[in-house]
C-alpha cells in the first residue's frame, strides 16, 4: 500500500560516506562523523561500547568526562562525537545510535596511539672535532605528519644564526627531519633532542672529540 512506502522512506537511515575508522595520538582531539539522513524527531546518542556508558545525546553530555561532546549544527545531519585529549583507554568502539523503534546503531572503531620520535643510530656518538654531526630523526605511529619538528641541544632550540654549518632539512610527509653541524667543535657536545609536534621527543648523547 502507499503508506507503506511513505514510512519506508521517512524512517531513519545512516548515510555511509563518513570514516568507520579513526586513529589519533594521545592528546589529539578526535572527531567521529555520524551522518543520519531523514532524523525528522529522533535523536541522536553516542555510546561506549565496552561499558555501554552513554556518552552524548542529541547536544547533551551525558557523562562526568567533560571531554565527551557532541557538535552538531542546525539544518545539518551530521552528529560528530568529539574526544579531547584522548588517551590510550579510549581507544575501542564507539556506537552512533538513532531512538527508533528498534533502535538502529552505526559502529565506529578510535585507535589512540603514542606517537615516539626516534634518532637513528646509536644513543651516544663519538666524533672527531672537524667531523660533521649528521642526525636523523624519524617519528614514528603518528597518523597525522608533524606540524613542526625542533632540535635541541641541551634545553636551547638549535640556533642558526649563532654560528654557520647548521642546516636542518625537514620533510613533514615523509616524517623525518635531518640536522647537519658542518665542522663540528668539541663545544658542540651535548645532548641533542629531537621534538615533533604531539610525539614524544627522541635523545642522543654527540660527543666531539679533540685530536687526531
Amino acid at each position: 500500500s502507499h503508506s507503506y512506502w511513505d514510512q519506508t522512506f521517512t524512517q531513519p537511515y545512516f548515510d555511509n560516506s563518513t570514516k568507520r575508522e579513526v586513529t589519533t595520538t594521545v592528546g589529539q582531539s578526535a572527531y567521529l562523523h555520524c551522518r543520519v539522513r531523514n532524523l525528522g524527531d529522533r535523536a541522536v546518542s553516542w555510546i561506549r561500547k565496552r561499558d555501554l556508558h552513554i556518552l552524548t545525546a542529541a547536544l547533551l553530555t551525558y557523562t562526568n568526562d567533560q571531554r565527551f561532546q557532541s557538535l552538531h549544527s542546525d539544518g545539518s545531519d551530521e552528529w560528530t562525537l568529539k574526544i579531547a585529549s584522548p588517551q590510550l583507554r579510549d581507544s575501542g568502539i564507539y556506537e552512533c545510535q538513532v531512538s527508533t523503534e528498534p533502535k538502529i546503531s552505526q559502529a565506529f572503531r578510535l585507535n589512540v596511539v603514542v606517537s615516539q620520535a626516534e634518532i637513528l643510530g646509536k644513543s651516544e656518538i663519538y666524533i672527531k672535532s672537524g667531523s660533521d654531526i649528521n642526525l636523523t630523526c624519524v617519528v614514528r605511529e603518528t597518523p597525522e605528519p608533524p606540524s613542526f619538528i625542533y632540535w635541541y641541544r641541551g634545553n636551547n632550540v638549535i640556533n642558526y644564526s649563532q654560528r654557520g654549518g647548521i642546516s636542518v632539512l625537514t620533510e613533514k610527509q615523509t616524517r623525518t627531519s635531518r640536522l647537519l653541524i658542518a665542522r663540528a667543535l668539541p663545544a658542540d657536545s651535548g645532548n641533542y633532542t629531537c621534538a615533533p609536534s604531539s610525539s614524544h621527543a627522541a635523545s642522543v648523547m654527540v660527543h666531539v672529540l679533540n685530536g687526531k
